[in-house]
């Protein structure tokens, strides 16, 4: 069994920074206030075990105080406005700003990074989201993270995980993802030896495809100068990617495959990809990750997620640009069919030559573009999409000594039948970031986040008092699963709790529904059906997860890379040419209505 290289992170060996001079761990920030709990909450003892279950995992967000560098005036004019500051927003912000551009990030909330955030209680650093980090290692062209720190002179020391993921399935199927290729191929043909060309042929094959994307200047697909430059570099890396992209990963696994729990297992693969199965999961999406892991591996950044967004903030401010808090965006402003600029709740307005939505293709056409008509673009976008579920998700603080020494970081949990993949609460998925970076909880100490997928009318129309008691319930069910199948005793180890619904994803991270991105309404036509950064609106752009290539860190890091390459280039600051524009748009829109 594999053991963690670092259970214990001393203090010289917390993040370092380069120009962004961001405090080199969340645990010695001011601290000013709690933010108040929308639905109140309850708390009690239990032995010598103080529990609390609490409205949500981000309603009591403890944050470092917000300053601005300087005043940004209402009615101030910029050549990018981003509404909102998760990784997609913030990278294409940044990137903007290196080029020269003077960018104004607005964000709801009082941190940055959306889904990429943190908060701390009771000396716990707990990341939001997910964390697994792709696109944090130091080679190859689909390290994203750290190239969007390197542009504004910032870098986060990071530990390497020596397993991406460890598989609890039925049958007893148990498979760990090492970080080494040749390990877990080893791992997975020992499982399934009758398979083991199928396997060395489709996990091959994802290599070919990433290969052929990590080794393109990654920019953005809808500027004709750089897709002709880098077609006629690489020819045939194109053209691999051209003849995949219509293609999805369950269709091409069963050419090769024939075992059903090996095609399951695959299914699982992608479940964490895109939260759909194999048949529906984009073949290049699933190829990006199911080779990144070993690539360049699972990196976690000492110090906690939530430091990327603060990082990112800092080096755009260091670039000149701004972001804003407290700075909830209602209105997108549009004349004569041009988006020109925003409208806060407080009234304030702010202008810009162009306006960059992080918020979901829902959100921004349904709520901020009031009174506009929907471009059929979008009618169509939704037509072949639907929003993904949300997730319930549970912080728990445990006492360490209920985690075996040789605990992996994150696992994957499908006790007993294969059918349970896609619904609400079937599968959970669990990190525990202090197996690599102890400093994240007190002494002692251990943190577990949980989550589950789980739709919000689930929580819809309950009184506080229904809706805190099934919190609670559904905590307990899903903790006592992990009881039995991983940690005996954990229940009764539980430090502290904390349990987010849809509802609070909705609230904090300003998320219809509290989705997570699109989801197929049936089998796509692989990435063909998803929307690129420009929208019907001139001037308006879209960028995150309901864009291409979709849900994941280094998918939407990689939208913010395009995105502002893209709007680069419409104000000036990178190459265009108006003929080959128009002609590409109005290709890559024809291909879309091919889905």
């Amino acid at each position: 069994m594999l053991t963690s290289p670092i259970l214990s992170v001393p203090q010289h060996a917390l993040p370092i920074y380069n120009t962004c001079h961001v405090p080199p761990t969340f645990q010695n920030l001011h601290l000013p206030k709690i933010q108040p709990l929308p639905y109140g909450g309850t708390g009690f003892a239990s032995g010598s075990s103080r529990k609390r279950v609490l409205a949500a995992s981000m309603n009591v967000v403890v944050e470092e105080e917000v300053r601005e560098r300087r005043r940004v005036n209402s009615g101030e004019r910029f050549d990018a406005i981003v509404i909102g500051s998760g990784i997609g927003g913030l990278v294409a912000g940044t990137q903007l700003a290196v080029k020269g551009a003077r960018v104004l990030v607005l964000e709801k909330y009082v941190i940055p990074g959306g889904s990429s955030g943190f908060y701390q209680r009771d000396g716990y650093t707990f990341d939001v989201g997910s964390s697994v980090m792709f696109g944090f290692s130091e080679k190859g062209n689909l390290n994203l993270i750290t190239r969007a720190l390197e542009a504004v002179g910032c870098q986060m020391q990071v530990v390497p995980d020596p397993t991406t993921v460890h598989f609890h399935l039925p049958n007893n199927l148990s498979v760990r993802v090492h970080r080494e290729y040749d390990q877990f191929i080893e791992e997975l043909i020992r499982k399934f030896p009758h398979e083991k060309e199928g396997i060395l042929k489709f996990y091959g094959l994802c290599w070919k495809i990433f290969n052929a994307l990590n080794s393109l200047e990654l920019k953005s697909i809808e500027e004709p100068l750089y897709l002709f430059g880098q077609f006629f570099k690489k020819p045939a890396e194109c053209l691999t990617l051209a003849y995949y992209l219509p293609q999805n990963a369950g269709a091409i696994a069963r050419k090769y495959i024939q075992d059903p729990q090996l095609l399951s297992f695959i299914d699982a693969e992608c479940f964490i990809v895109s939260t759909v199965n194999a048949l529906q999961t984009p073949m290049i999406n699933a190829s990006m990750v199911l080779c990144d892991r070993h690539y360049g591996g699972i990196n976690y950044p000492l110090g906690g997620v939530g430091g990327i967004a603060k990082s990112l903030a800092k080096g755009l401010n260091n670039q000149g640009s701004e972001i804003l808090y407290k700075a909830n965006v209602t209105n997108i402003i549009v004349e004569q069919g041009k988006a020109v600029g925003v409208r806060l709740s407080d009234g304030r307005e702010f202008f810009a030559k162009t306006i960059i939505s992080n918020a979901t293709r829902w959100d921004t056409f349904g709520k901020l573009l009031k009174g506009e008509e929907i471009p059929k673009e979008e009618e169509n976008f939704q037509k072949l999409y639907v929003k993904a579920p949300s997730f319930l998700s549970i912080h728990v603080g445990v006492k360490a000594e209920v985690l075996p020494p040789d605990t992996d970081c994150h696992h994957f949990v499908l006790e007993n039948d294969w059918t349970g993949l896609e619904k609400p609460y079937g599968s959970i998925f669990l990190s525990i970031p202090t197996v690599l970076d102890s400093s994240l909880a007190p002494e002692g100490r251990h943190i577990l986040h949980i989550f589950t997928t789980s739709s919000i009318e689930d929580w819809e129309g309950l009184s506080r008092e229904d809706y805190e008691a099934k919190k609670q319930l559904v905590a307990d069910e899903i903790t006592s699963r992990l009881e039995k199948k991983l940690f005996p005793g954990l229940r009764a180890a539980i430090d502290f709790i904390e349990v987010g619904t849809p509802k609070t994803h909705r609230r904090y991270l300003a998320r219809d529904e509290g989705t997570y991105g699109p989801m197929p309404r049936s089998i796509p036509k692989g990435l063909l059906g998803m929307p690129f950064n420009t929208t019907g609106i001139d001037g308006l752009y879209c960028v995150g997860d309901s864009c291409f290539p979709g849900q994941g860190v280094i998918a939407v890091a990689f939208s913010g890379v395009m995105c502002a390459h893209r709007v680069a280039a419409d104000i000036g600051l990178e190459k265009k040419s108006p003929p080959l524009d128009s002609a590409l748009l109005g290709l890559l829109g024809w291909l879309r209505t091919l889905a």
